[in-house]
């Protein structure tokens, strides 16, 4: 038979890095210098964080693209701001402050000592002194400051809600459905009889910013000290907030974590410290562990500060980066560590690195690549918040790549120096050669006499003499596999209950007055959503048509029958108010009354009429219980059907439903197929990295197996932990494709280049090689972002449920599912032949008069 070779780059790669782990081993002043060089010239990076943050809500949380924001811009064009405010009409959410009130314990607010307390809270906003006043600032109508209509109902006298006989939801034309929340109305009557909220807003003049920004800061001292000073003392409950505060939380959330890093990184330290110790006094890899946490924050050092030199914005979600990449790098240092310890301790300490970076260099580059690819492919996504995320935390990862191969290289042959001088690990003096397997602290270098190896960590004797055989065990794959199809089931189970849709309230810290003011309005104010606007763009519609009339009149009656809108409450038109004014089907008297009309009624900023031509109009309909991410979703995609739906009408009614909300709704049109789309590029970049890197295709295959299967777990035990779909969550998705590579490609590159024939021998091997570097890579990562699960931020908390899923099945995969899928599926051995070439090793005499040749030399005893 023909020999077929599956190798190709696999063979020269590892050529590669033996002779450049020879290079380090001879030079490590040079890799370690050169490294430390590195960090120190694209540190200073870090100077301009100030000015490269980009925290601003919608623009990082919301589609890049999405199709409200040019909706947003016809409604602009169209319906350039008046200075008749109205906030039916705003095309954004506007400069404003807000309150709702409520009474304890859910009583009816409904009454006059409630009011009282409403009317005096109302009074000191009002009088604001610091900075302008709010007379100065507000938004005027007619001259006068926009008022709430609750309050000039009663004309601010709290004894009047007594008598006062008020309808709901709308008062002689006027809505309070906004207002007033969970009425109750007097039986067979549309008044009101009680209430439990009540909710003000005072809207401010969108062309005073500076002065606006100083105001919206002191009504927020004004109600903290309020809330703090009166708390169960008034007869109502006050939750407040602000067209700033949103924005203003979201930047506080990365100071939340800053001192969960000096947390994170001493974890890291320690956990490493602790599973590389050894009672051999030189044999011990105190310092070897330390300086791999080191390189990881070298690592995230140098790529945040070229990335920061370069302009990259700095957002919010880029603060978990380097918990991310301080778990990564350790984990890559417990498999040179691990491919250390499997070289023979007498050789020289360049054969030695030499030997260590063929085993480990080809494992470690798989990883690398696959983690940086997903993360580049992340970058497809509409999200800059994920945009940032993933080319900071990609470039990162390449860093800690990098820094791997010099700078802790140039470590761990500094140590291994160490060790063939026989020196202690704290105090560097020589010590006495134990004999045998003796420890202590003043004898060590204690090696296997047999192998000429160092003594097996007793975790790595647990994984080869113990768990590797009993995973082989023929009840114990049929075990593993019912396992594996109970974790399948729930996993999907979960799939089907996902969530889409980032919370705005998420975005602030717990316990922030933006929390409870969400979930007030939520609570109280659900009932109605927001008023829609209906914009017509087509100048050629002719409006004075009784047939595109009627066309228009079908199209506004298909938005009336929506689920969501209101049918009791007609849309506001001004087209309709005109026609009953004057009934007129001529074009030229239509338009030569209209500008009249348009002045006397009010509705002079729904059409816009110029050079005797209407450019386009608007009219609004009342949408309402919208209570849940679903229902948001479901309302924009029916009104943007009903609106496609109108524009196949004769004649045509072409038409544009945009809310200022829908910016934010627009996330639930993408979060999904987008998220589809990440992972099938990335699974499918992943398993061609695969078949070149792993001399085997049908266990790149596995690997691609292994990705598909993590992430199906992920996602639905996420949702089973209450986590939604949103562009937080898209973040972790694109790290679990990375992560559930590691562990999996790991695995079965040691299955397939594991030289016995059976394949329960091979799968041992590979879990006896493998086992502990994955459990220590997991552990360590964990530590790494657990840290975050006490975070104050649901976005941080996320990350942590995420990742920790991530690493968990991930883990569970690497040292259980796939070796017992690869022993079940023999065939996934080295079955074509390799060449039986072998590469030369770096021998003692050649390294001895290595260093007055090139570190790239030809010598033909050295790599």
């Amino acid at each position: 038979m023909a020999k077929c070779k599956t190798d190709c780059i696999e063979r020269p790669l590892s050529l590669a890095f033996e002779k450049l782990g020879c290079a380090v081993g001879r030079y490590p002043y040079v890799f370690l210098l050169f490294s430390l060089a590195v960090a120190a010239a694209l540190g200073p990076g870090f100077f301009f964080l100030k000015d490269r943050e980009a925290n601003d809500i919608e623009d990082q949380f919301t589609p890049v693209n999405g199709p409200a924001k040019m909706e947003r811009e016809i409604v602009e064009k169209n319906f350039p701001p008046s200075e008749e405010f109205s906030q039916l009409r705003l095309s954004s959410e506007g400069t404003y402050a807000s309150l709702i009130f409520t009474n304890s314990c859910g009583k009816n607010i409904y009454t006059v000592a409630a009011f009282n307390d409403i009317i005096e809270l109302d009074r000191q906003v009002k009088n604001i002194t610091k900075g302008d006043t709010f007379k100065n600032l507000c938004a005027k109508t007619k001259g006068n400051c926009t008022s709430n209509p609750i309050l000039d109902i009663i004309n601010y006298n709290a004894s009047a809600i007594v008598s006062s006989n008020i309808t709901y939801p709308t008062n002689n034309g006027v809505f309070l459905g906004t207002a007033i929340g969970r009425v109750e109305l007097k039986s067979s009557s549309s008044e009101i009889s009680s209430a439990k909220a009540v909710r003000l807003f005072y809207f401010l003049d969108e062309q005073m910013t500076a002065n606006n920004s100083e105001w919206l800061d002191d009504f927020l001292e004004l109600l903290s000290n309020y809330t703090r000073e009166n708390k169960n003392k008034n007869e109502v409950n006050v939750s407040y907030f602000t067209s700033v505060s949103r924005q203003k939380e979201l930047e506080s959330n990365s100071n939340s974590i800053i001192p969960l890093f000096s947390i994170a990184y001493f974890l890291a330290i320690t956990i490493s410290i602790l599973s590389c110790s050894r009672l051999d006094c030189v044999r011990t890899k105190v310092w070897v562990a330390a300086f791999g946490v080191v390189s990881a924050g070298l690592a995230v050092l140098a790529s945040f500060g070229l990335l920061l030199y370069c302009g990259m914005p700095f957002a919010m979600t880029i603060a978990t980066a380097p918990f991310l990449i301080l778990g990564v790098g350790v984990d890559d240092m417990f498999i040179m560590i691990s491919c250390w310890q499997n070289t023979e301790v007498d050789k020289a300490v360049e054969v030695r690195l030499a030997e260590t970076y063929k085993e480990a260099g080809v494992s470690i580059t798989i990883t690398t690549l696959t983690d940086v690819l997903a993360f580049y492919i992340g970058l497809l996504t509409p999200f800059r918040s994920v945009q940032s995320f993933c080319m900071y935390t990609s470039t990162a990862l390449l860093f800690c790549y990098i820094f791997n191969i010099t700078f802790f290289g140039a470590c761990l042959a500094f140590n291994g120096r160490r060790e063939k001088d026989n020196r202690h690990w704290l105090t560097c003096m020589r010590v006495p050669v134990a004999s045998g397997d003796g420890k202590g602290c003043c004898v060590g270098g204690a090696f296997d006499e047999d192998t000429r190896k160092e003594f097996e960590m007793p975790m790595d004797s647990f994984f080869r003499n113990y768990y590797g055989p009993f995973l082989t065990r023929v009840w114990v794959k049929v075990l593993v596999c019912l396992i594996y199809a109970g974790y399948l089931a729930v996993s999907i189970y979960g799939c089907f209950q996902i969530q889409e849709g980032l919370d705005l309230k998420h975005l602030a810290v717990d316990g922030s007055y933006v929390a409870d003011y969400y979930d007030k309005e939520d609570e109280f104010f659900s009932d109605f959503g927001p008023n829609v606007m209906l914009v017509i763009k087509d100048e050629r519609f002719q409006y004075w048509n009784t047939t595109a009339r009627d066309s228009l009149d079908l199209c506004l009656k298909k938005f009336q029958n929506l689920t969501m809108v209101d049918p009791d409450i007609p849309p506001i038109s001004w087209l309709r108010e005109y026609w009953n004014a004057s009934n007129v089907d001529n074009e030229a008297q239509f338009k030569s009354n209209l500008t009249a009309f348009l002045n006397h009624s009010g509705f002079i900023q729904d059409v816009n009429f110029t050079d005797n031509q209407i450019h386009a109009s608007r009219m609004f309909v009342q949408t309402v219980n919208i209570r849940t991410a679903i229902d948001e979703k479901n309302m924009l995609n029916a009104f943007r059907e009903t609106a496609g739906e109108c524009g196949n009408l004769q004649p045509p009614v072409k038409l544009t439903a945009y809310h200022p909300a829908f910016i934010y709704f627009d996330q639930y049109a993408v979060i999904f197929t987008n998220t589809i789309q990440n992972v099938v590029v990335a699974t499918g970049a992943m398993l061609v990295i695969s078949l070149l890197l792993i001399p085997n295709p049908l266990c790149s295959f596995w690997v691609t197996f292994s990705i598909a299967s993590v992430i199906v777990g992920v996602t639905g035990f996420m949702a089973l932990w209450d986590v939604s779909l949103d562009s937080v969550s898209m973040i972790n998705l694109v790290i679990c494709i990375g992560f559930s590579v590691d562990f999996s490609a790991h695995i079965s590159y040691a299955f397939v280049s594991s030289e016995h024939s059976s394949a329960n021998k091979k799968a041992v091997e590979a879990i006896s090689k493998l086992g502990y570097p994955i459990v220590q890579g997991a552990v360590s990562t964990i530590a790494g972002v657990v840290v975050l699960a006490a975070a104050e931020s649901y976005i941080f908390r996320t990350f942590f449920k995420i990742m920790f899923l991530v690493i968990l099945f991930g883990a569970v995969h690497g040292i259980a599912f796939i070796p017992v899928f690869l022993a079940f599926f023999g065939t996934c051995g080295n079955y074509c032949e390799k060449s039986k070439q072998t590469f030369p090793k770096c021998s003692d005499s050649s390294l001895k008069s290595f260093s007055t040749q090139s570190v790239w030399s030809t010598d033909p005893d050295c790599p």
